[in-house]
C-alpha cells in the first residue's frame, strides 16, 4: 500500500508540475491561495510523497517505529485527500480511491502495532 501511495503521489507531482494540472480545471482553484497546480503538486511530492519513503525505508532497514511511520503515512494521505477537498470544494472518485489508501494503510499498521484485541470476541473482566 505505501508503495502505491508513494508512486501515486510522485506521479501526481510530476502531473500537477511539469504536466500543468493534467487537464485539471485551474477554475476548481478559484477562491484558494493557489494560481496554479505548482505549489499543490510540490507539496504532494514532498509532504505526501515524502512521508510514504521515510515509512518504507524504516520498514526495509527494520526499524521499529516503521509501523507508526506507515500509520503516520496513511493519516498523512487522508489529511491530504480532505484538504483537498476542502479547499477545492470538488469531488472526484479518484479522491475516494486514495482517501481508501490512506485508511487502509493506517488499519494495517495500527493492526502491526497490536491494535488487533486477542481473542477477538473476549470480554473485558
Amino acid at each position: 500500500m505505501a508503495w502505491f501511495n508513494l508512486l501515486s503521489a510522485l506521479a501526481g507531482m510530476a502531473g500537477l508540475t511539469i504536466g500543468g494540472g493534467v487537464g485539471i480545471p485551474l477554475q476548481w482553484l478559484d477562491g484558494t491561495v493557489f494560481d496554479s497546480y505548482f505549489w499543490p503538486g510540490i507539496i504532494l511530492g514532498f509532504v505526501v510523497g515524502g512521508v510514504q519513503a521515510i515509512a518504507l525505508a524504516a520498514h526495509y532497514r527494520g526499524y521499529r517505529l516503521a509501523w507508526g511511520l506507515h500509520a503516520m503515512a496513511g493519516l498523512t494521505m487522508m489529511i491530504w485527500i480532505f484538504a483537498e477537498i476542502a479547499i477545492m470544494l470538488v469531488w472526484s472518485p479518484l479522491q475516494g480511491i486514495y482517501f481508501f489508501t490512506g485508511l487502509v494503510q493506517t488499519c494495517l499498521s495500527v493492526l502491526a502495532l497490536g491494535g488487533w484485541p486477542r481473542p477477538l470476541l473476549g470480554r473485558y473482566e
